[in-house]
């Protein structure tokens, strides 16, 4: 027996709804420790690496129809060969410019740490969205 509302549907959707809402909390709490980590050292530097956050989906966008599948297939060609090479260089951006700004003493090593976590959350964020996109469902 499954669960209706009107205009929502059966009890599948309100899973649907949950699953939505948890990426978009593990999202935001991401982008809450790249605030903490400028915030709390009264430090901007770490912000770079929200710029990589933003170019990170760009090349799903343009070369790869809007969709994560094309990161795990093995088919090639010249701009999914592109998508893939500037998705892990946007990705290896993010890692490596809290280390460049600790190494060069514009940012401290807990900004650095925030900074990490930061990521650590974001990329399962992805992976949790690449795993619910695969579904039919959504």
């Amino acid at each position: 027996m499954a669960m209706t509302i009107e205009g929502i549907g059966e009890f599948g959707t309100f899973v649907d709804f949950g699953s939505l809402a948890g990426l978009a909390f593990m999202f935001s709490s991401s982008i809450l420790l790249q605030i903490l980590a400028c915030a709390l050292y009264n430090n901007w530097w770490p912000m770079l690496t929200a710029l990589m956050y933003v170019l990170v989906p760009m090349p799903c966008l343009f070369f790869g129809g809007g969709t994560t599948q094309f990161l795990t297939s093995r088919d090639g060609g010249g701009w999914i060969g592109a998508a893939k090479f500037l998705t892990g260089a946007s990705s290896v951006g993010s890692i490596a410019i809290p280390i460049i700004l600790r190494h060069a003493h514009l940012i401290s090593t807990g900004a650095m740490f925030i900074e990490f976590v930061s990521f650590l959350i974001f990329v399962c964020t992805v992976m949790c969205f690449h795993h619910a996109s695969l579904e039919d469902d959504w």
